[in-house]
């Protein structure tokens, strides 16, 4: 029972810090795109979100705030069958919801989200039920998400090791109607990318951790100790870092599957703990902690990105410039009693979530942070200037 008091201490301190975080970003240009574009399952439940809860960032990312708190208490779940000990499975729920790229996913509202979410799920119903009961819920994801392609891949893969003709052939049916449905982004000419691929991997699991999971992947390969996760995972990896030699790989479609492998890693890096003696588990206790203060460090960039600006000659560098300034200047362009503008960028899809709408009479113009030009909007943080743009008013009487 205590373990389960901790879990849900940690899972409410974590929906703590990701309901504050709502409050100091604002919807990117691929949140707006996805929210203002082509209808999907979970463009739908973000607006169903906004609904109930007002239009508001807390309303636009609470959809992906749930996904991600049920997506770690789903991990604790599954790695019941990995790992013995209690307190290793809250181990690995607090590693998974420190992850650079779970953070993201949690506060972005993105398919990756949707994605971890949805293997997490088809992974614990696998334990408790029959295969051909779990084939409504694969078909389920045929129609939801694009995204579950590479799971249909990897399962084909497993059930012919396997040798199960059915399921094979589904999961072949289920692969061929995804693709029918939503294409497979193969295109363009060869162009090397795999080394920013593996530097993506790695700004998303940090160094250690993405090193110990290829580590973990390739073992169960020589060692044959190859189960469902297993395929899953490494059939994602494999195709992903293949199609970097050929153009650029979209990773937030690819992460969710290595994610999926964390029970599979903890139970190695248990296991290889455990059967040392202790004067020889020095190393593994020296990784275990280099990791996790790699994940606090990037949990607190995360969670204290603003002051990056601080400290960077051009602000447009942040990482997460594209998360901030909409919402400020939104609040500006109000205060100025201007609710409408034109601007040719992307920033008009921003400013619609914020209530600006488009319009002939105001005409929004970026300025260059260098610039001589003079502005009448500037968006600060602690005095360094983020943004300036000018609004002229045009006459059309």
């Amino acid at each position: 029972m205590k373990y389960r008091i901790i879990l849900f201490v940690i899972l409410g301190l974590d929906a703590f810090i990701l309901i504050f975080q709502t409050s100091q970003i604002s919807i990117s240009p691929s949140e707006a795109a996805l929210l203002y574009g082509n209808a999907s399952f979970l463009q739908q439940l973000v607006k169903l979100s906004l609904k109930v809860f007002g239009q508001n960032d807390f309303a636009l990312r609470f959809v992906m705030i749930v996904f991600h708190l049920s997506s770690a208490w789903l991990l604790y779940l599954i790695s019941a069958q990995y790992l013995k000990l209690q307190r290793n499975r809250l181990w690995l729920v607090l590693v998974f919801i420190l992850l650079p790229g779970v953070i993201s996913a949690a506060l972005v509202v993105s398919h990756a989200g949707f994605i971890i979410f949805g293997l997490f799920l088809y992974i614990y119903l696998s334990q408790k039920l029959n295969d051909y009961f779990i084939c409504v819920l694969l078909f389920l994801y045929t129609l939801l998400d694009s995204g579950f392609a590479y799971l249909f891949l990897g399962l084909m893969i497993y059930y012919l090791f396997q040798k199960n003709k059915i399921l094979f052939f589904y999961n072949a049916f289920l692969l061929g109607l995804s693709v029918y449905m939503y294409g497979l982004n193969i295109s363009g000419v060869p162009s090397g990318h795999f080394l920013d691929t593996i530097g993506v991997y790695s700004a998303i699991f940090t160094p250690i951790i993405f090193i110990y999971l290829f580590y973990v992947l390739y073992r169960g390969y020589l060692n044959d100790e190859n189960d469902k996760i297993w395929y899953i995972a490494s059939t994602a990896l494999l195709f992903s870092l293949l199609l970097s030699f050929r153009q650029r790989v979209e990773i937030e479609l690819f992460a969710p599957y290595l994610i999926l492998a964390l029970p599979l890693t903890a139970k190695t890096f248990a296991n290889s703990y455990r059967v040392r003696l202790k004067k020889f588990r020095k190393k593994y206790k020296a990784i275990f902690i280099l990791a996790f203060v790699f994940l606090i460090f990037n949990t607190l960039i995360v969670l204290f990105n603003k002051e990056l600006y601080l400290i960077l000659d051009n602000p447009k560098k942040h990482f997460a410039y594209k998360l901030h300034i909409a919402k400020e200047l939104a609040n500006k362009l109000k205060a100025m009693n201007i609710r409408c503008v034109t601007i040719n960028n992307d920033m008009q899809l921003r400013l619609r979530f914020y209530s600006i709408d488009k319009c002939d009479k105001n005409i929004l113009k970026e300025v260059k942070l260098n610039s001589l030009q003079t502005n009448n909007v500037t968006i600060r943080y602690k005095n360094r200037i983020l943004y300036r743009a000018n609004v002229t008013k045009l006459n059309n009487r």
